[in-house]
């Protein structure tokens, strides 16, 4: 018996009682068996991250301090990977479509969800204004919103810990006609401005004003005037705009609208609740509202082209051979490109479908590049679908420090992401800032180990790990609650392709 796994699951144990559950209540609870549960309390179940978190949330007791730096990852790093993963349903698709469901009478079911901390917050969030959300089982969530939601009571801290909470502005104008919301927070990178998303709101007759840490939305209802071009073209504010559409009666037009997946996966779901929508995938959208919406439907989210993007990275930063399976394709193919034009060999079957019956899939096997990887001649540099995610910028930053020569990496999206790529000269990158959005790297690396602090952005935190993951010795990344916001279990995904991380637990 591990002697942490003991000592979590008397408090386990005790809590519970103090609550005054019995084992299979708080099974059911938990969405798991009540064996399960008994294994738990006696300490002969290995816990990850996502199940003490969840623990967490039904006992509403913090076991363990996620905040505090008492979550660390220790790698053993130099290793080889090999084998094969398969990719999780998009987060940003999920938390997108949670806030969505409240504009859905009916039930709303959504399949395989990643349980992450940013979609348990959004849970919290959505549970704290009277919404019944509950896990079916390890993967799905059913939402009920009740007959009346009560923004009064939104749990502020939950909803400061997450910038998709913007979303419930466009969500709760179909119902009330004065409220407020906190601030929206998540990463921090910098001023991500929420201005497009109130100029886009207020095509619809909705006013909004900033004070004492909260958005005050005022709402006169009408439909659109004229088509709405979108002041940016963030897929937030895109999904902002097409939720309010979604239920003001008449047709709708926003232009320079994102296409990306998230976004198209909100509207294939809408779709799926009766709402016309026409151009999915382009940057004009037509949509066909309606005023009530009351249906029983399931649902799943598409596979996320960032966690596919992670284990590229991975495969290519320590030099391994790795099948990767259900790559959402159309979100990779320039990155895959601009890979092929590095050196970077790989094989890739024929398209299948995804469970939502639209986005294609295929399966990607990355081969050995044995130091044979060459510096892109072009920088590399994100933009709004169809071009380069801004999101994989980040994976690039280990990729092109295994490659022979000099890179550019230009990250003009966020004011303070470029900064958190400097982490990467401790753990032996030859890093140059230009200045607060351009980083020159050379290689290829000699990477040793390092103990550092995880950065605030997650997609930079993967970055490190990933870095980790290629440096001889031993490293530890301290503080990784950044990386579970976006990531289910992904320390024990990479040790089950041959990496050696260890979860570091104070309790």
């Amino acid at each position: 018996m591990n002697a942490t796994n003991a000592k979590i699951g008397r408090l386990i144990h005790q809590i519970r009682q103090e609550r005054g559950l019995t084992q299979a209540e708080f099974a059911r609870k938990l969405g798991t068996s009540q064996s399960a549960v008994n294994r738990i309390e006696h300490g002969n179940q290995n816990l990850s991250l996502e199940t003490l978190g969840r623990i967490s949330d039904t006992l509403n007791k913090q076991l363990i301090s996620l905040n505090s730096g008492a979550v660390n990852l220790r790698v053993e790093g130099g290793r080889e990977l090999k084998g094969t993963i398969e990719v999780k349903t998009s987060k940003n698709a999920a938390v997108a479509l949670l806030c969505a469901s409240l504009l859905n009478k009916g039930t709303t079911r959504l399949k395989k969800v990643a349980r992450i901390e940013e979609v348990n917050r959004i849970i919290e969030v959505l549970q704290s204004i009277g919404v019944h959300i509950r896990w079916v089982n390890e993967t799905d969530l059913e939402i009920k919103p009740p007959a009346q939601l009560n923004p009064e009571s939104i749990n502020k801290e939950s909803a400061k810990k997450t910038r998709i909470v913007i979303l419930l502005a466009g969500a709760l104008m179909h119902e009330h006609d004065t409220f407020k919301i906190p601030y929206a927070g998540g990463c921090e990178l910098g001023k991500r401005t929420v201005l497009p998303h109130l100029y886009a709101l207020e095509e619809f007759g909705t006013s909004v004003t900033a004070k004492s840490g909260h958005y005050h939305i005022a709402v006169n209802r009408h439909l659109p005037k004229r088509p709405i071009v979108l002041y940016e073209s963030g897929d937030t504010t895109t999904e902002n705009a097409i939720i309010a559409a979604a239920r003001t009666p008449g047709e709708t037009i926003i232009k320079m609208a994102s296409a990306n997946y998230q976004v198209q996966d909100l509207c294939f779901f809408l779709k799926r609740l009766g709402i016309k929508i026409e151009g999915i995938g382009t940057t004009t959208l037509r949509i066909q509202g309606v005023r009530t919406i009351k249906k029983n439907i399931s649902y799943s989210p598409s596979e996320d082209p960032v966690e596919a993007m992670t284990f590229i990275s991975a495969a290519i930063t320590t030099n391994s051979e790795i099948t990767i399976k259900r790559i959402p394709i159309e979100f990779l193919e320039l990155e895959l490109l601009k890979l092929e034009k590095m050196g970077v060999n790989y094989t890739m079957s024929k398209p299948y479908k995804a469970d939502n019956g639209n986005t294609d899939l295929v399966n990607i096997t990355v081969h050995k590049h044995n130091g044979s990887l060459k510096a892109p001649e072009e920088k590399i540099y994100g933009r709004p679908y169809p071009g380069f995610n801004i999101d994989h910028v980040p994976y690039f930053v280990p990729i092109v420090a295994v490659a022979h020569g000099r890179s550019l990496i230009h990250d003009w999206v966020f004011e303070d992401r470029a900064l958190m790529f400097t982490e990467m000269k401790k753990i032996g990158v030859k890093l140059e800032l230009a200045d607060p959005h351009r980083v020159f790297i050379e290689g290829p690396t000699t990477w040793r180990s390092a103990d550092v602090v995880c950065p605030n952005g997650l997609r930079p935190a993967v970055m490190l790990l990933i870095g980790m993951l290629a440096a001889p010795g031993t490293s530890v990344l301290r503080n990784v609650y950044t990386i579970n916001r976006g990531y289910e279990d992904l320390a024990a995904r990479f040790n089950s392709l041959g990496a050696s991380i260890t979860v570091l637990n104070d309790v």
